[in-house]
């Protein structure tokens, strides 16, 4: 019986868009391995084309990783805005601010767990990653980065009068860095083996000592 022989890559794209294609096969690396996954040829392999082919959308690993990790970031923007929908809808405006920065901190400790690949993607590379790669770390809805969703909730509470003005200042560093310390502790670190009752209860007062704390 004759040995089936694999098809030959394709040198061009016909189907759709190979950039977007591209990014998408880097997407689905990144998933299941982390940051270190995402490998040119085997994101050309995945999307059916030869290697040589993705230098026409990208000058090489370091700008289709950019691209990932834009792609991962506006996947947390969207996990962040999808907790914020039911606080935006509180009548109150001290309520809705609380609840707007405590849905950032939720929807951040959320995808870190749901999405670990993407979640360490989205913070692998980069010296200072308040300015995303591109647009793409962006959300369809509000149009802000995960950094300017919590700036978004912190100018909310200081409009509620929750948040003195004089405090304000470097307030997104604080905040951020506490949950983003517990989100690798329970991804990387001593919490990773935690039941989920004990992340939760954690996080929770995680995101009340920061409230109170700035």
């Amino acid at each position: 019986m004759a040995t089936a022989r694999r098809p030959k890559p394709r040198a061009t794209y016909h189907h759709g868009d190979l950039r977007a294609a591209l990014v998408e096969a880097g997407l689905a690396l990144a998933r299941e391995g982390g940051p270190q996954a995402v490998v040119l040829r085997e994101a050309t392999r995945r999307a059916g084309v030869a290697p040589n082919a993705a230098y026409r959308h990208f000058a090489g690993h370091p700008a289709l990783f950019e691209a990932v990790r834009a792609a991962a970031l506006g996947a947390l923007a969207g996990a962040i805005e999808r907790e914020m929908k039911p606080a935006e809808a509180l009548p109150d405006p001290a309520a809705r601010a609380r609840g707007l920065l405590a849905a950032v901190g939720r929807g951040y400790l959320g995808f870190a767990q749901a999405e670990t690949g993407w979640f360490l993607t989205a913070f692998a590379s980069g010296a200072f990653d308040v300015e995303p790669p591109s647009d793409a770390a962006r959300t369809a809805d509000k149009g802000l980065n995960p950094f300017e969703l919590l700036g978004y909730a912190l100018d909310a509470m200081v409009q509620a009068g929750v948040l003195p003005q004089e405090r304000r200042p470097g307030a997104e560093f604080l905040a951020w860095s506490s949950v983003h310390g517990m989100a690798l502790l329970i991804i990387d670190g001593p919490l990773r083996r935690a039941p989920l009752a004990v992340r939760t209860a954690l996080g929770a007062r995680l995101l009340h000592m920061v409230e109170v704390g700035l």
